[in-house]
């Protein structure tokens, strides 16, 4: 064997056997520190350490304070201000033998935590804001720079040692500590507040990026002037190093690393390689040891490799998401507890000390606050908005504390003066949030993708004009739907959102009738709608909804805007992702393959993206909606699993998709991340004030797909009601395409159970059928008569007039030739029947339905269309669908939170309904209230 081989075996022998032999079976205590075997010590520490923080900052979660209060306080609680007293604690957890190996962890942590903030400075982001941003930060920095000028004589008179710290090293150190921005923590008190995509975060961050980057600088040239170990040219020659450095690593090095990463494919693909990813720590590491051994802290180092990345394509949030949960969960709270441990609160003992505490905290926030808030106002900003960005800005947290440690660890401050500062960072940190929502509350918030222009408000105005006509389709229905807001969440939405707005997409046909019948919906040229009409007979199987314009182009009547639905967290990737949207955007796989599908289609897609917390999906859907005038939003679900009931004692060996393994009525809720997304569904529709269609898939883009050209049927059962007729104009919206038929059958509720007195009742409604300009003059004189009655009068009332747009919009769509919809109204059979049990009725019909289209040699799932009638039905469906759950010996209150998402029609259906329906897919439609 090789002496070198030899020898390491024999090392590897010699610290294994003392590992094996000091255990606590030998009576040993794990606690005691070994210098040979210090992780079990270290794994001790950092358990006791993980878990105090977990538990502090799952208290002030609830006090809506940021998780580097509870590292702080944890910290401070483990060092001699508290645990610290108990006899043996520090002796046997934190002896002073293993903070040396703490200190190197944390310091590790620290260097690419600081890398970490070095990404986040993206100076695209400044720019955007750049003369507001620019004056704001500086002001925020001018100001507490003149008062910390003045309150650093008494502390250096009374806290510093004269002898080994110059009064002008104190100065730079007190002024900078009193100025410096916590950006990181300003991102996830501003992701906590809700203000991270409005007006004043976006200045803020904006503002944050220069204080951060100024403030580093001060500091990195305060350790290079007091290294200087007491001679003015060593202090100018470390100064002029690390300035060479800097240029050094910002400039060539950043070329080349660019260049690593394009050639790598790295930049392409928004994510590093595994070579690019290791070439990355080093580069971090080496800007590190230069720093130090320069003679400034590495940590600097780590800051100015985070500068050299790009940020193109989401590059930088794919190298922060591979590193960040490490170092804020493990290094970072190592790094507090080191902190914690030379705060020593009870050294405080005199009233000066405190004095100057009062003071410090006085001092810190006005020069912040002052500076930022009155330059904020003088730039136009509102008195709360200028107020919320004067509280944001003097937040202080966790760059600090790093800023305090490295003056305690150069010996500009001690003790003393680090536990008065420590405790007057705290205090500006914790008031920051609740202060900010106070002055700044959420009624008050404008985001940034809303709009106050006049071309918006006409927008909005025709968009309330279209919804004021339609009420869901009450006017006969007329109206088609052409402008859409798809939501997507997940990427294994995308089949199913395509596959729905592909069928609301109309035939080249009609697509060139309804440009025709409104030009301003199409951006094509006279010339083009003729060429698109004349040879829409000849392009229709090959360019299936294309219109193309004269000069080659295409012109599309149905515009599409395409959601991505992202949660805002605290983690930075999460705080990079909305301030970066723009990349984030470009990068996105379920946008851009939705947007090459709607060129491919020939549809006008824009796709846009919103980075908020989840509970506020639905508000942020809405407005988007509004903002962007959408006539319809369509909100995917896509299901893993069977819907409906099976008998689990029935084994199917059928090669049929619809007798699939047998599932339960619940399994709706155990996909998309539910019950949270059908919380999101229902706070949706009852915040919008759009017409909302939710395409629950479970045949289309999962594994049972509809063979091409095989066509696809729909079965819609009509009861009445706004949503009702909403569903029905999609219905006829949807057999616009030669290839989708449907059975639409109107369903009235009675009370006559003999089957001979339903037929004569619907013979005798059929006779007494009003005219449709009877009962549009009909339903105007009821509508005047609304307020005479009292509530009661009111309601009756509105039943007629709901009644009355039933037949309407029924009579229309069975009734009129030679419209728009006529070659859609050939491909759909309607049908009317009277009914004491209405939803069994149309559970019955649906299941002939889809026996109907079923072949030997070809499965094509149903799709079920229905109103979700949860505030407007024509009728209450509730103690039929107790009925028809107790009848397949299910609790009436089965599927309760399915009957709150999707209304009692489509509950019903899916709840107690044959096995062959469990593949069916549904469309539940809600009219815009």
């Amino acid at each position: 064997m090789h002496p070198a081989l030899q020898d390491a075996v024999l090392v590897g022998r010699s610290i294994v056997s003392r590992s094996i032999s000091s255990t606590v079976i030998n009576g040993d205590d794990p606690t005691q520190f070994d210098p040979s075997n210090p992780i079990t010590l270290f794994i001790i520490q950092l358990m006791v350490i993980t878990c105090l923080t977990l538990l502090l900052g799952w208290g002030f979660k609830y006090l809506n304070q940021p998780s580097v209060i509870a590292e702080v306080i944890a910290g401070i609680i483990l060092g001699p201000t508290a645990m610290g007293r108990i006899p043996g604690f520090t002796e046997h957890i934190f002896p002073k033998p293993s903070i040396s190996y703490l200190n190197l962890v944390s310091t590790i942590g620290l260097i690419l935590f600081l890398f970490v903030v070095g990404l986040e400075v993206d100076i695209a982001v400044a720019k955007r804001n750049g003369r507001n941003s620019a004056i704001i930060s500086l002001a925020g920095i001018a100001l507490p720079f003149a008062i910390g000028s003045g309150i650093a004589v008494p502390i250096y008179n009374d806290f510093v040692n004269k002898e080994q710290v110059s009064f002008g090293h104190f100065l730079l150190f007190i002024c900078v500590a009193l100025s410096i921005t916590a950006f990181p923590v300003l991102c996830r008190i501003l992701t906590a507040t809700k203000l991270l995509d409005t007006k004043v975060g976006v200045i803020v961050l904006s503002a944050g990026v220069g204080n951060d980057v100024i403030g580093w600088v001060l500091l990195a040239l305060t350790l290079a002037l007091s290294s200087g170990k007491g001679t003015g040219v060593t202090s100018v020659y470390i100064l002029l190093a690390a300035v060479g450095w800097a240029i050094l690593l910002l400039w060539p090095i950043r070329k080349a690393f660019y260049w690593a990463a394009k050639r790598s494919g790295s930049l392409d693909a928004g994510h590093p390689t595994p070579g690019i990813m290791t070439l990355t720590l080093i580069i971090v590491f080496v800007s590190a040891f230069m720093t130090g051994i320069i003679g400034v802290h590495p940590i600097f180092g780590g800051f100015l490799a985070g500068l050299i990345i790009p940020h193109e394509g989401g590059f930088a949030i794919g190298i922060t998401e591979r590193i960040d949960d490490l170092v804020t969960m493990l290094f970072l709270p190592i790094y507090f507890t080191l902190s914690g441990l030379n705060t020593n609160i009870g050294t405080l003992t005199d009233g000066r000390a405190w004095g100057y505490v009062i003071v410090l905290c006085v001092v810190g926030f006005v020069g912040k606050f002052g500076g930022c808030a009155v330059t904020a106002k003088w730039l136009g900003y509102t008195w709360r908005e200028s107020g919320a960005i004067g509280m944001l800005m003097s937040c202080k947290g966790l760059v600090e504390l790093i800023v305090l440690n490295v003056g305690l660890e150069a010996g500009i401050i001690e003790e003393k003066l680090f536990s008065m500062l420590v405790l007057v960072a705290v205090v500006l940190t914790f008031i920051t949030t609740p202060c900010t929502l106070l002055i700044y509350p959420y009624k008050y918030h404008t985001r940034t993708n809303q709009s106050d222009s006049k071309d918006d408000d006409k927008n909005r105005a025709a968009r309330d004009a279209f919804l004021g006509s339609s009420a869901g389709g009450a006017a006969g229905g007329r109206e088609y739907t052409t402008r859409l807001l798809v939501v997507l969440q997940k990427l294994e939405q995308l089949a199913s959102t395509m596959f729905i707005t592909q069928l609301l997409e109309p035939e080249l046909e009609v697509a060139a009738k309804i440009a025709a019948a409104d030009p301003q919906r199409l951006d094509g040229d006279v010339a083009g709608l003729e060429h698109a009409f004349e040879t829409a007979a000849s392009d229709r199987e090959t360019t299936p909804g294309r219109n193309s314009d004269a000069d080659g182009g295409t012109a599309e009547p149905v515009h599409i805007d395409a959601l991505k639905l992202i949660e805002l967290t605290g983690r930075t990737l999460s705080v990079m992702q909305s301030a970066e949207k723009d990349q984030t955007l470009l990068a996105d796989d379920a946008l851009q393959l939705y947007r090459q599908f709607g060129r491919l289609r020939g549809m006008d897609i824009a796709p846009h993206i919103s980075i908020v917390s989840q509970d506020s999906f639905a508000a942020v859907v809405n407005e988007f909606a509004q903002d962007l005038s959408s006539e319809l939003i369509v909100v995917p679900w896509t299901v893993s699993g069977p819907l409906g009931t099976t008998d689990d004692n029935q084994a199917s060996t059928s090669t049929d998709p619809a007798a699939a393994a047998p599932g339960t009525p619940f399994n709706i809720f155990a996909s998309d991340g539910s019950p949270i997304y059908t919380h999101f569904i229902r706070n949706l529709f009852s915040r919008a004030t759009t017409d909302i269609a939710l395409f629950i898939d479970r045949g289309f883009g999962g594994a049972h797909v509809t063979p091409p050209g095989s066509g696809q049927h729909v079965f819609f059962p009509f009861f009445g009601g706004p949503d009702d007729r909403l569903a029905l104009r999609l219905v006829v919206q949807l057999c616009h395409h030669a290839h989708v038929s449907a059975s639409v059958i109107r369903i009235t509720h009675t009370d006559i159970s003999d089957s001979g007195s339903d037929a004569a009742t619907l013979e005798e409604k059929n006779e007494d059928k009003l005219s449709e300009s009877a009962k549009v003059h009909q339903a105007a004189l009821l509508q005047n008569q609304l307020t005479i009655g009292g509530p009661k009068l009111a309601e009756t009332q509105n039943r007629i007039l709901s009644d009355t747009a039933d037949n309407v919009a029924w009579n229309y769509y069975t009734t009129v030739q030679g419209s728009l919809n006529e070659s859609a109204l050939s491909r759909i059979v309607f049908s009317e029947i009277v009914s004491a049990t209405p939803l069994a009725d149309a559970i019955q019909y649906a299941e002939k339905a889809l026996s109907a289209v079923h072949s030997e040699r070809m499965w094509r799932p149903l799709l079920v269309v229905a109103g979700r009638g949860r505030y407007s039905a024509a009728y209450n469906h509730e103690r039929e669908v107790s009925s028809l759950l107790g009848a397949k010996g299910l609790n009436p209150t089965v599927g309760a939170e399915l009957r709150k998402t999707v209304g009692d029609v489509t509950a019903a259906v899916i709840l107690a309904s044959s096995q062959q329906m469990s593949h069916s897919s549904y469309l539940v439609c809600e009219a815009g209230q």
